[in-house]
């Protein structure tokens, strides 16, 4: 299993950006599916994006697709998520999280290894 450390949360006004980190370790990294989700006051956890293992296919839900962007340095163990144009709804806690080894990153379901979390807060 992979443990997942996440940085870079931290409170931004709307319309401008963050970058979110997660650091890696304890398996072969480069062999996961990786993926950003959040869960915001009162709701579910839910996928923002994932990326294949092989780094060559990515996935966004509709609410951040344009704004956000997934990607993954499988040299230094690390999976980011660029943030840009934030919105007040976009405020949650975000989570790093890792797939099955060789699992398809479009199935967010068999995400089972998840960092401990970093705070987003977007005001308006």
């Amino acid at each position: 299993q992979v443990q997942l450390v996440e940085s870079g949360g931290g409170l931004v006004q709307a319309g401008g950006s963050l970058r979110l980190s997660c650091a890696a370790s304890g398996r072969t990294f480069s062999n996961y599916p990786m993926g950003w989700f959040r869960q915001a006051p009162g709701k579910e956890r839910d996928v923002v994006a994932t990326i294949s293992w092989y780094g060559g296919n990515t996935y966004y839900t509709d609410s951040v697709k344009g704004r956000f962007t997934i990607s993954r340095d499988n040299a230094k163990n690390t999976v980011s998520l660029q943030m840009n144009s934030l919105k007040p709804e976009d405020t949650a806690i975000y989570y790093c999280a890792a797939g099955p080894p060789y699992g398809d990153y479009e199935n967010s379901r068999d995400f089972r290894s998840w960092g401990q979390g970093t705070p987003v807060t977007v005001s308006s």
